[in-house]
């Protein structure tokens, strides 16, 4: 067991981190009332992965948490893209990658297979930016997206400075 070590030092910031960016994420649709796109939702597998890796890190051995300490900074580092992928989505850089954050085509149906087809809640489109501050343009992508990079960043730094503040 890792215990309080350097690892499991490192191992609590990822938990804290990755807790912290999925509580976030839930309070601002639960509390803010903003409805997650299905890039937002995908956005948050990253932390949750991350979560159980730092929790596998805290009581593993040494080396074995050191190795997944570095699996979380990939996991991060990939959920950094997903985020890049929606910024590009909001800025309407590129076209949604997710079939279901485009909306249906309903052409060549009745209006009876319409109504049919349609979801009994709307979805929110991946390019509808939902913005922390009114009149600020950053969205919760962008600042997941900063998030991501700092934390995955920040553990990889901590994974290769050596004890006593040198490399």
């Amino acid at each position: 067991m890792t215990g309080f070590g350097r690892e499991g030092r490192f191992a609590l910031v990822g938990l804290a981190a990755c807790s912290a960016a999925f509580i976030v994420a839930r309070g601002a649709q639960a509390w803010l009332g903003l409805v997650p796109c299905a890039l937002c939702l995908l956005e948050r597998r990253p932390y949750e992965a991350g979560a159980a890796l730092a929790v596998a890190a805290l009581v593993l051995p040494r080396a074995a948490a050191r190795a997944v300490l570095w699996l979380l900074v990939a996991v991060l580092a990939g959920g950094a893209v997903l985020s890049a992928i929606h910024v590009g989505v909001e800025q309407r850089w590129w076209p949604d990658p997710v079939p279901s954050c485009a909306a249906p085509d309903f052409t060549g149906m009745t209006m009876a297979q319409r109504l049919a087809a349609m979801p009994a809640r709307p979805a929110k489109l991946c390019e509808d930016a939902d913005y922390l501050i009114p009149g600020v343009p950053v969205s919760m992508t962008q600042m997941g997206l900063a998030y991501a990079v700092c934390v995955s960043a920040g553990i990889a730094w901590l994974l290769v400075r050596r004890p006593g503040g040198r490399r």
